[in-house]
């Protein structure tokens, strides 16, 4: 995978990650590269800057878009704050739909997978319910039509 810094003909910047350079060309030549802010499909490559990673990463090199010097008072812009800004208000989002879930469902802790299937089967009535399954459980309980859903957990909730 690749990503790149790119810039639409009204000088909006932003960035999308792509398979390859190839890929890259053959979307923008369909133009199926779209600028999130205004839709125009005239995208360009903008400059990139390469990422030098010191011992304690030891990642390999990726790309990150050139950035310009700003004065401290001044509201980030650029790909850098959308990203932040829409990664914020997908966080606030899972947040909201977590809170919502431990509101008003019952936490059945490790017993999930069993609670889950008496429902399912009709040997319990049926209510809001989460809690803890390892991932064959959920499997299992999957292959057995029954709907579950993780619930979401932001990088905050496991410090």
């Amino acid at each position: 995978m690749i990503r790149y810094a790119l810039r639409c003909d009204r000088d909006h910047d932003f960035e999308s990650w792509f398979q390859s350079s190839s890929a890259y060309d053959s979307q923008v030549k369909r133009k199926l590269v779209t600028c999130p802010i205004c839709g125009s499909a005239k995208v360009d490559k903008a400059i990139m800057a390469p990422r030098i990673v010191g011992k304690k990463g030891r990642a390999a090199l990726s790309p990150e878009p050139a950035t310009t010097a700003a004065t401290p008072d001044a509201a980030p812009s650029g790909p850098t704050s959308l990203l932040m800004a829409q990664e914020r208000e997908l966080r606030a989002k899972l947040k909201e739909l977590r809170d919502h879930i431990v509101k008003n469902a019952d936490n059945v802790g490790d017993r999930f997978a069993n609670e889950a299937r008496a429902m399912h089967y009709g040997d319990k009535e049926h209510r809001p319910i989460y809690g803890e399954a390892s991932p064959e459980e959920a499997k299992s309980l999957i292959d057995e039509g029954i709907e579950v859903s993780p619930l979401p957990t932001l990088p905050e909730d496991r410090n």
